[in-house]
């Protein structure tokens, strides 16, 4: 079977954790099962209609051709405009890349950059994704676990004791999937001092940006100084904020030489990425605002409700987000207990006990880096957090 030996490549990654409990939840619901699930990495929401309209039009207007390999001229320009409004950067069409989707964006510039030999910092918890594309890229990602009583913070003090001479860079991504935590303008001037001094560049994953509580205050590291934006990558896209997760568009704001190798691995491997959703996502970055609003005072009232009936089980602990639409309560309290003689080991036979005996799906913490916790994502409607919260109560009882 010459043909199906596979590359050390692809057998280096594992599948994605999360896509797979979502996939799972799917099914047994389109089986009929009455399945509770907190394990979608996206918003329920519909995509505004402003944002639809502007698709609708596109295509009837037949803008459905080829665009150039890195984006439209125009989405590139309203990404600009976003960078400055939002973030107070300067950027030039040449520092600007779209992609589908801020997965690929983040694949491209792990392909370009990293290579065997290169260390690469992620602190845990991480999102499922970054550990596999580093190590797609054949670099290494060297994990720093942080902890829920420091708000899944990073320090410093952590960051200078990983770095090697093979250390390349370190990955932010602030708010956290999956955690909520998110990270001061302090905070972050500290983490920027210190990737300077060491020559790290920083990777932003800035992804959830929009979707903040409580008045938190978001800041971009990239936004602390030229010298620092000239050492930052800054990820985002439409997905999470304008809930376009289908539409599949992101984007990447850096030095020009980065987005031109970046572009040249594009317009190898997808080349542009879709027409249709380029026009749309210029029609959310420009209009989109009031949408986002009203969608964050929903998303904070569902969380107030999830991190209280979490916090009223006994045994259960949990960071209270101020960001993101992920909570990641530490469940380790029942492992060790059995049902019907089987052991509860961590947060996969936990999550795997929840779904079959309680018809509740969440994506066990150790696929995040984090075998205590379990994500629970609060973006469902406040009936489904009640009942699935109700759920977790009556079956963790069942376990002794």
């Amino acid at each position: 079977d010459g043909y199906m030996k596979f590359s050390k490549r692809i057998q280096s990654i594992r599948p994605s954790m999360t896509l797979a409990v979502d996939a799972k939840a799917r099914e047994l619901k389109a089986n009929g099962v009455d399945v509770i699930g907190f394990g979608a990495g996206e918003p329920d929401f519909n995509t505004p209609d402003i944002i639809k309209r502007a698709g609708v039009e596109a295509i009837e207007q037949n803008e459905t051709h080829y665009t150039p390999a890195g984006g439209t001229v125009a989405l590139k320009q309203a990404i600009i405009d976003k960078l400055k409004r939002d973030n107070d950067l300067d950027y030039e069409k040449n520092q600007i890349l779209v992609s589908c989707g801020a997965k690929h964006s983040f694949f491209n510039l792990a392909q370009v950059l990293w290579e065997e030999g290169d260390e690469i910092i992620v602190p845990a918890p991480y999102w499922v994704s970054y550990p596999d594309i580093i190590r797609y890229a054949g670099a290494l990602p060297v994990i720093i676990d942080t902890l829920g009583e420091n708000q899944f913070k990073i320090t410093p003090d952590q960051i200078q004791s990983a770095v090697t001479p093979n250390t390349r860079a370190i990955i932010l991504n602030s708010p956290s999937n999956p955690t909520g935590s998110a990270y001061t303008r302090k905070e972050l001037e500290a983490i920027a001092e210190c990737a300077l001094r060491n020559g790290l560049l920083v990777v932003s994953d800035e992804i959830y940006e929009k979707i903040v509580f409580d008045g938190f205050e978001q800041s971009s590291i990239c936004s602390l100084g030229k010298e620092v934006q000239d050492n930052c990558v800054l990820i985002n896209g439409v997905s999470k904020s304008y809930a376009m997760t289908g539409w599949r568009i992101g984007y990447l704001a850096a030095n020009a030489e980065i987005i031109k190798q970046t572009v040249k691995l594009q317009g190898q491997s997808t080349s542009n990425p879709t027409s249709v959703s380029q026009v749309a996502s210029i029609a959310a970055l420009n209009k989109g605002e009031a949408d986002v609003q009203r969608m964050v005072i929903e998303f904070q009232k569902r969380r107030n409700t999830l991190v209280d009936s979490l916090l009223s089980i006994p045994g259960v602990e949990c960071y209270k987000p101020v960001g993101s639409f992920y909570t990641f309560p530490d469940f380790s309290a029942f492992y060790g207990k059995t049902f019907k003689g089987k052991k509860m080991e961590g947060s996969i036979q936990l999550a795997e006990f929840l779904l079959a005996e309680g018809k509740v799906a969440m994506v066990p913490g150790i696929a995040f880096g984090a075998d205590k916790n379990l994500r629970m994502a609060f973006a469902s409607s406040m009936d489904t957090i009640k009942q699935g919260v109700d759920r977790i109560i009556k079956t963790l009882a069942l376990l002794e």
